[in-house]
């Protein structure tokens, strides 16, 4: 039986309404060994062969996705390699007169995964809820949306972008929060921050003010 939680989402806009969403409470791991033995528990093949299989692929899928080639599982989905910039490199500027950056400055920043509809609905079928005792956790009071708001600012005066996961670790805020509210202060004319990148790729950097000659 798994258990959910409702969430608060932020109030961006000062509404003094309360929104909230449902969130999967306290989920845990399950390791390769445990994998491994419930297959083979319905397979008829040994726990050991399962896991090296599964370790082989996992080498053999970085391999392909090391060439650039995305890997598709039946049943599973799509895993894509992503590249990122090495941290403290400067954005290639767009021109002919920009700085260009090389294959040095470029590193795999991650591997996007789209799930495949078969194990959604597999997943959907065999879910059963019930709602947890436990409270959800909050993010940290400890600064005010305008000292929130400084601190990204002073951070973007020192390094070329900010992600969420480094505003989450100059906030205390929790994931959600943290990654609505720097949307929030992107959408601001007067922020100092801006968006580059989409999806997974996103992050924040400093914004150009244009000044009129």
């Amino acid at each position: 039986m798994a258990r959910y939680i409702m969430e608060e989402m932020p109030d961006m806009q000062k509404t003094g309404k309360r929104v909230t969403y449902p969130k999967f409470a306290q989920i845990d791991n399950a390791d390769i060994k445990e994998l491994a033995k419930r297959v083979g528990d319905v397979s008829g093949f040994s726990a050991g062969d399962i896991e090296g299989v599964l370790l082989q692929t996992a080498i053999e899928m970085a391999h392909l996705m090391a060439e650039g080639r995305s890997v598709k599982i039946d049943g599973i989905g799509t895993f894509t390699p992503a590249l990122t910039l090495g941290r403290d490199k400067e954005r290639e500027k767009a021109g002919e007169g920009g700085k260009h950056r090389n294959a040095q400055s470029i590193f795999i920043g991650g591997v996007n995964f789209r799930v495949d509809r078969t194990m959604l609905r597999n997943i959907s079928e065999r879910c059963h809820l019930e709602r947890s005792p436990w409270k959800p956790q909050r993010s940290s009071q400890k600064f005010t949306p305008e000292q929130r708001l400084a601190l990204a600012v002073k951070y973007l005066d020192e390094h070329p972008f900010l992600t969420v996961w480094e505003y989450r670790k100059l906030t205390g805020l929790l994931q959600t929060a943290a990654a609505n509210e720097l949307k929030q202060w992107a959408s601001l004319p007067d922020s100092g921050i801006d968006i580059a990148g989409r999806g997974s790729h996103r992050i924040y950097i400093k914004k150009q003010v244009i000044t009129e000659k």
